[in-house]
């Protein structure tokens, strides 16, 4: 197991990149196990607990004096949110594509801003509505809202909803974290898991034959997707720049989307690479914080009214 002066050897963008590029792989990991998603999701918890759970008690990480009552049950209630994501996500894969479920999961950074300002009482500028705006633009053209012919059928449909819900539940799992800043990331990951195990335990497929190359994916999608990718994730973050941390998380769906492409031959549209485009302007937009200049925007209005 690596410790974590081995982890922080490496730059920490290197670190967070390599995280992205691993998570990005998750769904060819998952539709090579062909499970349901719900017992996808159970096995991913119950290996992912494993694994952190020895990796906090190696670190020390899970001694009685560092560890408060309090942000364990929050980090359990927002493990409730990130499990049912889980689910949600791994399911909307059989419904649409990787690419296009990966591409739509990433309005999750604006779907946060929004519950911040409903439950939060937090504040957004208007260049910040702007920028959302170009996001959720990028999202009709992500989705195939306005693709014509086989793409718009009610399955489609479906796994766009539930690519979205499971942006939203991920959102507000982020939202709770923001009152969990004294805990190690991993004690919160871990807390997450064990939630995950005992939700999942009764409605777990345990009747069903999974083959030896399914268990190697599954223990790959608990042990890699989720311990060691959020261990490098949750190690670099407090080490990079915000704008940074932006550009490099769009390495997670061109890998998804190269993966779809090679491994399953499934084509990006033009109106999809768009969407994405789009959705990374605002995201980067929103991280930087570029405002437009109120003498443009007056130009803009002049000339509209000509």
């Amino acid at each position: 197991m690596p410790t974590s002066d081995d982890l922080s050897s490496c730059f920490p963008a290197v670190r967070y990149a390599l995280a992205m590029a691993i998570i990005g792989t998750i769904g060819f990991c998952v539709t090579e196990a062909g499970l349901d998603p719900i017992t996808m999701v159970f096995w991913r918890c119950v290996f992912a607990t494993l694994f952190l759970g020895g990796w906090c008690l190696a670190r020390g990480y899970l001694r009685s004096g560092t560890l408060s009552p309090r942000r364990l049950i929050q980090a359990s209630i927002g493990g409730i949110c990130i499990v049912l994501s889980w689910v949600a996500f791994f399911a909307a894969f059989r419904l649409t594509s990787i690419a296009t479920t990966t591409i739509v999961y990433h309005v999750q950074p604006f779907l946060v801003v929004l519950l911040g300002v409903a439950f939060l009482r937090e504040r957004i500028g208007a260049h910040h509505i702007v920028w959302m705006i170009v996001a959720f633009l990028g999202l009709v053209f992500a989705s195939g809202l306005i693709a014509t012919g086989d793409a718009l059928t009610g399955r489609w449909l479906l796994g766009i909803a539930l690519t979205l819900g499971a942006a939203a539940l991920y959102a507000g799992t982020t939202i709770m974290a923001k009152e969990l800043a004294g805990q190690r990331p991993e004690v919160t990951a871990l807390c997450q898991t064990v939630v995950g195990v005992v939700l999942l335990a009764p409605f777990a497929g345990f009747g069903q034959t999974v083959s030896g190359p399914s268990w190697a994916w599954l223990v790959g999608i608990g042990v890699i997707h989720t311990g060691v990718a959020y261990i490098l994730m949750y190690g670099a973050l407090p080490q990079l720049a915000t704008p940074l941390i932006g550009v490099l998380t769009f390495i997670y769906p061109l890998v998804a989307i190269l993966i779809d492409w090679l491994v399953y031959a499934h084509p990006v549209s033009i109106q999809q690479i768009a969407g994405m485009l789009l959705i990374a302007l605002g995201t980067i937009g929103v991280k930087l914080d570029w405002r437009i200049p109120a003498g443009r925007l007056s130009a803009t209005r002049a000339s509209v009214t000509r």
